[in-house]
């Protein structure tokens, strides 16, 4: 019996995006955007110390494998030829920092997450190094001095890894965000691996000229960072090089963006003052702001949002960022267990309708915009006997909508032209709770696609316009026409506000938690001359407290 013919579709393009929590691939029909099939892999967060959050780089490697077969696999099974797949965008969690072997190709050290806070003491070292009349590392990069980007924590590993130091001496080092070491490990590794990154991974690392679009000596001279370690830098769309094993070997990869650039070119924001939201594990509102740098008065970042093609100018972004968003959920769900599932917040929330004077302030790594305070801390504040976990995963809700809303407040007062309505993606935006709580906390519509996958699809996009590709046109004409579903406020102007300003004084009281002392330097022996019986007591009321919050009697 002969093979049933393959359907004809395509062109087609896959995306890897490469998140904190997950790897996904996901393919698309080039000429409608129509998603075709993906495959997801869940990753392990590794957390060795207070404070510091770390990855393997080889599980998330070998999950982009697994994702790109599995999904092939899918895809077969569906009868779609996948020789029909022209290109490969990569999309990934930006500020996440990882150095390896070129020799080898094995990591020499586990990934810094971007949420890591352990380079506070670096950060606090560094900024009495620059002038108090020419902040030049902000005005170079857009950023403020943060544990948030990749030159803390890259410096944090060369003063405390020996095996890194050595590599270094050697001549034997290469560093990247995770998109440098996927496509230098997808490309051949030791065998001939591109070793790059794109304008807009680039941005984020406090190296990064925004102005030049080139690596800054002077930044590297303060940061002590050796410049034969980084990266050549490349436009967001061009042919890096080919997949050199698996299904997919010999397709080009030919897209690279961060993924909340992916997300804004997903979501189409082409245009000056065009704005989004991505709710992931943290939260990303970027404007682009054309073809100029707009520096905020308000503590958001100025950065690169795309250059789509090597010979193309380079487009800007304003950004507010988030450090906790989705990662509340996830906490609620991994260390508190008042959740099995992360679809099970919207039940509880849902159920009460109300956080009742309960306030979420989830500073789990300090708050980022426009706060970019490292002392917070999280805080539940505003409790009463009454209040269940019905209550707090609600206020866990809305603590997503309140940052989002402070974020909006400061890129209004920035751009000076107030947004009219608010583009929002991610997975957490099919928890219709939150984008009906975002609308009321907004006080303007917000504006939801039909498949929150943006970042894949921006991605996709980069990838399959690359010259060399072109499959994939990026003419206004030619983009497809989206019905999006759209979430108007509902509740008065008036109890917003209220709400809004309590919110703020709940984050007041979440800021001076933590003193310059790092946990490192924290004596362990401190607690040694408590009696036994203290933490019998301490134990014990924790527990019924859980136990409380959870429901459990």
């Amino acid at each position: 019996m002969a093979a049933p013919k393959k359907a004809a579709v395509g062109p087609l393009v896959g995306a890897v995006v490469q998140g904190t929590n997950s790897t996904r691939f996901l393919v698309f029909n080039s000429k409608t955007a129509d998603l075709l099939g993906c495959h997801q892999v869940e990753l392990t967060q590794e957390f060795p110390k207070e404070g510091w959050v770390e990855q393997d780089p080889k599980e998330i490697l070998q999950s982009v494998y697994e994702c790109i077969e599995r999904t092939c696999e899918k895809l077969d099974k569906l009868n779609i030829d996948i020789s029909n797949i022209k290109a490969i965008g990569v999309s990934n969690q930006r500020e996440t920092t990882v150095i390896w072997d070129k020799l080898t190709g094995e990591p020499l050290y586990n990934a810094v997450v971007w949420l890591d806070l352990r380079t506070q003491s670096t950060v606090e070292n560094l900024r009495k190094k620059i002038p108090e009349n020419n902040n030049f590392v902000t005005s170079k990069t857009g950023l403020p001095l943060s544990t948030y980007f990749s030159a803390v924590k890259l410096r944090w590993i060369l003063d405390n890894v020996r095996k890194v130091q050595k590599a270094v001496e050697e001549g034997r080092a290469l560093f990247g965000t995770i998109d440098s070491w996927l496509i230098w490990s997808l490309t051949g590794g030791v065998y001939g691996g591109v070793h790059c990154t794109d304008v807009t991974n680039a941005s984020r690392t406090m190296l990064f000229n925004i102005h030049s679009l080139e690596w800054d000596k002077e930044l590297c001279d303060f940061f002590e960072i050796p410049m034969d370690i980084l990266p050549n830098v490349w436009s967001s769309s061009e042919i890096y090089g080919l997949m050199k094993s698996g299904t997919l070997e010999g397709v080009p990869i030919s897209g690279c963006l961060g993924d909340q650039s992916a997300a804004l070119v997903g979501q189409m924001c082409f245009q000056e003052g065009q704005a989004k939201n991505t709710y992931g594990t943290g939260c990303f509102l970027l404007c682009n702001t054309g073809h100029k740098c707009v520096f905020s008065e308000h503590g958001l970042l100025t950065t690169v949002a795309y250059q789509l093609g090597r010979d193309k100018p380079a487009c800007y972004a304003l950004e507010g960022s988030v450090a906790i968003a989705g990662a509340v959920i996830r906490w609620l769900r991994d260390n508190i267990g008042i959740i099995n599932t992360s679809e099970e917040i919207e039940v509880l929330a849902r159920d009460v309708g109300t956080s009742y004077g309960c306030y979420f302030v989830p500073a789990f790594s300090g708050l980022y915009a426009p706060y970019w305070e490292p002392t917070a801390r999280g805080i539940i504040c505003g409790l009463t006997q009454f209040i269940n976990k019905s209550h707090i995963a609600f206020a866990a809700l809305e603590s997503v909508c309140f940052q989002t809303r402070e974020i909006l407040d400061a890129m209004n007062h920035d751009c000076g032209i107030p947004l009219r309505h608010l583009q929002v993606d991610g997975k957490m935006t099919n928890n219709k709770v939150l984008m009906q709580l975002q609308a009321d906390i907004l006080h303007i519509p917000v504006i939801k696609p039909p498949m929150p996958e943006t970042t894949a699809l921006g991605a996709a996009m980069a990838a399959g316009a690359a010259e060399g590709v072109g499959v994939w046109s990026l003419k206004p004409e030619d983009l497809s026409v989206v019905i999006m579903e759209q979430f108007e406020p509902q509740i008065k102007a008036t109890e917003c506000e209220i709400r809004y300003s309590t919110w703020k004084k709940a984050v007041m009281k979440s800021m001076g938690w933590v003193t310059t002392q790092t946990p490192e330097s924290s004596d362990p022996t401190i607690f040694s001359s408590l009696p036994l019986g203290f933490f019998i007591v301490s134990s014990m009321v924790m527990l019924i407290g859980a136990r409380y919050i959870s429901g459990i009697p």
